[in-house]
This record gives structure tokens, C-alpha cells and sequence, in this order.
């Protein structure tokens, strides 16, 4: 076993499925793009595809092709990117479907002949996609109609509406298609905001709807590293490069197997917390490559024990926000070299 691993809950991954379902009151068709955000597409989607679910969105062409070598010819796959120029044999090949986002990207699907696809429009983001004014009238093959929230995690925030609204009225264009324009957080704004289907990400992977912690949420990843020893550190010393943690006690030190080229990023620095020896304290010093430090003083921790970076006792939203980000950023950055350990 490794000195440090990302063990995924399939378990609460399949409970947070059906709660999204629930709560949605449509079908959920997840978002398992960047390797179902760095936990594992292959074992990720096959556990949802036997929960019910059939369709999939991932962002890149490649992700799609790994995707349906892993879940065979039943599922439907949605390329968010779209069609970039001589991409069109490539999706088509592996049973692909663009979701177009320009007429550039229109015009090339149709040169290779068309097909099912799906149209992004944009309600307001800017990112990508249709704009509402621009929206073609008509496209063969159209299955599906999507656009994204720009600020779902706000519940109140004027602009949800917004682009619900226009959104509405844009998607009316298309009255065969599936309209699907809520994320993760959209899933909690109300029926009005579910349409024909909801596209979650984070919250199928344990992240709250609303950046913090949500008890209809089950923590999945649990990100867990060994002790590789224990010291005691005197007043006056320093712990790790700079001097960045300088005792003012007697002070005991676990080292643990995991550092940024793991994902452990240094801005866990000052306020990093882990959970170990039954409690949550301190990451201490600066982040170093391969390695951390825990204030374990007057804990039992011994080397070979384990320190719990996020998990079931230490949420997330409460990890990504004391790292000064989001969890979706600490999800995906965990390193290669991590295991992912599926229960």
C-alpha cells in the first residue's frame, strides 16, 4: 500500500447520485470530466451507470474516447468542448456527441456529415457557447440544449434568474431537445431552475452546493497520508524551509508522506489544518515537495499512522477554504502519483 492515497466512497458517491435526483426532481446526468475530477472516471461512472444514470459529459475529446472504452455502447457521451477543426471523424468514431458552442463549430460538424449534438448557449457567463441573440433557429440532429449558472453557489444572487429566464425562452427554439442548464448548485435553486435534466459535478463527489459543507451530502474522497516519523522540537527551533513554523514550546512533530507534488498545496500554510490521532491540528511550516508537518504535541501518534487531509473529518469545503480556494480545485489537484482506492 502506498504512503499516501485518495481512497473514493462508491458508496456515498451512488447516495449523493440519488440525493441529487431527489432534490432535482429529474434526472441526473453527471459530470464526470478531468477523470471524474481526479477520482477516477472509469470506476466513478460505472458505479453512476449502475445507479441509472446513462448520459455523461466530459470536456475533451480524449476523456470521451477513455470514457467509452469504459462503459461500452449504452452510454451517451457529451464532448463540452465542442468540435474543433478535423475533430469530427475522431468523435464520431467513438460514438462522441459535441455539444457545439459556435457557428465555426456548426460548420464543421455539418461538413462531416452532422448528427446528434448538443447546443451550448450563453446565458450570461461569457465562457462558452451561443450567444442568446446569435443562437441558430434551426439544427439537425440537436438532442440537447445546455447552458451553465455562473453563480449557483449564491442562492440569492440576481443573476441566477437572469440567465434562467433567457434560457427559458432561447431553449423554446428547439422543443425536441432535453434543456439542461443546472450545475451542482443549481440542483438546490428549485424545480424552475431543473428543466429536463441537471448536470452535477462537485456535489456528486462531496462538495456542498453552496461552497461549505451540506449534511445531504456524503464526503467520497477521503485524501490520507502515513507518519513517517515523530520528533520533538524545542523552543526556538524551526520546522521546514524559511523558518516558517518557530516553536514557542516544547513541541511534537509528525511528518507525513504528502506534499504539493501530491496535491497538498502550500497555501495550507498558515491555516492547513489535518485530522490525526483523533484530532484536527495544525499543518505546521511550509509544504515541501513530498512531505508535511502535523503539531501532534500530546497526541498518540506513532509512525505508520495516518493523517486525514480531507475526508469524513475534515470536510472538503472546510480543506479547500483553509487552503484559500475551492474544492474543485483541491479535488483535481491531487497528484498522479496517489493512488486512487475505490471501496
Amino acid at each position: 500500500m502506498s504512503l499516501a492515497r485518495l481512497t473514493v466512497d462508491l458508496d456515498a458517491l451512488a447516495a449523493n447520485y440519488r440525493a441529487l435526483e431527489t432534490v432535482s426532481g429529474v434526472p441526473v446526468h453527471p459530470v464526470v470530466k478531468a477523470d471524474a475530477y481526479g477520482l477516477g472516471a472509469a470506476a466513478v461512472a460505472r458505479r453512476l451507470m449502475h445507479e441509472g444514470a446513462r448520459t455523461f459529459f466530459v470536456a475533451r475529446a480524449a476523456e470521451g474516447e477513455g470514457l467509452r472504452a469504459a462503459l461500452g455502447p449504452d452510454a451517451v457521451i457529451y464532448v463540452l468542448d465542442g468540435c474543433a477543426p478535423g475533430r469530427a471523424p475522431r468523435l464520431r468514431d467513438a460514438g462522441l456527441k459535441p455539444v457545439l458552442n459556435s457557428n465555426d463549430q456548426l460548420t464543421e460538424w455539418r461538413a462531416a456529415g452532422g448528427g446528434p449534438c448538443g447546443l451550448q448557449i450563453d446565458t450570461g457567463m461569457n465562457r462558452l457557447g451561443f450567444r442568446v441573440d446569435d443562437a441558430p433557429e434551426t439544427v439537425e440532429g440537436v438532442d440537447l440544449v445546455l447552458s451553465h449558472l455562473a453563480c449557483a453557489d449564491e442562492p440569492g444572487h440576481p443573476m441566477n434568474r437572469l440567465q434562467r429566464d433567457a434560457f427559458a425562452t432561447v431553449a423554446t427554439r428547439w422543443p425536441r431537445a432535453v434543456r439542461s442548464f443546472s450545475n451542482s448548485g443549481g440542483c438546490f435553486l428549485g424545480r424552475d431552475f431543473a428543466f429536463d435534466a441537471v448536470r452535477p459535478g462537485i456535489c456528486l463527489y462531496g462538495g456542498g452546493p453552496e461552497g461549505r459543507a451540506d449534511a445531504r451530502i456524503r464526503p467520497v474522497a477521503t485524501f490520507t497520508a502515513d507518519v513517517l516519523q515523530v520528533r520533538d522540537v524545542r523552543p526556538g527551533e524551526s520546522v521546514g524551509y524559511s523558518r516558517g513554523f518557530v516553536a514557542d514550546r516544547p513541541t511534537r512533530i509528525a511528518t507525513a508522506a504528502a506534499g504539493y507534488a501530491d496535491g497538498v498545496l502550500r497555501s495550507n500554510s498558515p491555516a492547513g489544518r489535518a485530522f490525526v490521532g483523533g484530532e484536527l491540528r495544525p499543518i505546521v511550516g511550509r509544504v515541501s515537495m513530498d512531505v508535511l508537518a502535523v503539531d501532534v504535541t500530546g497526541l498518540d501518534v506513532a509512525v505508520g499512522d495516518q493523517v486525514e487531509l480531507f475526508g469524513p473529518n475534515r470536510p472538503l469545503d472546510v480543506a479547500a477554504a483553509a487552503a484559500g480556494t475551492v474544492a474543485w480545485e483541491l479535488l483535481t489537484s491531487v497528484g498522479a502519483r496517489i493512488p486512487r482506492v475505490h471501496v
